[in-house]
């Protein structure tokens, strides 16, 4: 049995395509991992908070030091920081937004980005540590950005699995509804990226 943690970053609701592939991600991983427990999180219901100053001087405040309004400000970081380290397998919803991730999941990412708790310091560096978690991250997306002329201007793959892995989930595969705005190509998009989820 395996615990799933579902995140969706979509603002298209049921014709969303990134929660449409993330919802196969997820029913593979429970016919290959029976008995698995799903929570699924809606990260824009949430109308998450954006890092601000009493948030970061909260974060970096020892637990025994902070006021009731410090550990109030702490609240949805410490729950999303629960949730992620209780999960086996994280699967993340990411449509692309002008070359990049929605708001609501820079939040989630923000909010997770904790010193001492999800990453240290030693003498050679950062050290991620959120180790043992498989991730996998539902990327829709109108034009083709995996290769050709749009790979540079993909920001969303390179950098989740780069301050992913920067937290210890270095185990991260993006797979790709691509091209669905685009003649032609998008009449298949969606089932080509379905048909290419493998479950580790």
């Amino acid at each position: 049995m395996k615990r799933i943690l579902y995140l969706t970053s979509s603002i298209q609701g049921s014709q969303s395509y990134s929660i449409k592939l993330g919802n196969a991600i997820v029913e593979k991983a429970k016919e290959k991992y029976p008995d698995s427990t799903v929570e699924e999180v809606n990260l824009v219901d949430l109308e998450i908070p954006h890092l601000n100053p009493d948030i970061l001087r909260s974060m970096f405040t020892p637990g025994d030091q902070l006021t009731a309004k410090e550990k109030e400000s702490l609240r949805y970081s410490d729950s999303a920081v629960k949730q992620l380290l209780a999960a086996d397998i994280i699967v993340i919803g990411a449509p692309l937004y002008n070359f990049t991730i929605h708001t609501a999941l820079k939040a989630w990412i923000d909010h997770i980005t904790r010193a001492g708790v999800t990453f240290g310091y030693s003498e050679n560096g950062p050290i991620g540590l959120v180790t043992g978690k498989k991730v996998y991250v539902a990327m829709s997306s109108g034009g083709v950005y995996s290769e050709g002329p749009g790979k540079a201007n993909d920001f969303v793959a390179p950098y989740l699995k780069a301050f992913l892995g920067f937290l210890g989930m270095t185990d991260l595969v993006v797979f790709r509804a691509e091209g669905l705005k685009i003649p032609v190509i998008k009449e298949h998009a969606l089932d080509r990226a379905i048909d290419s989820i493998v479950i580790d």
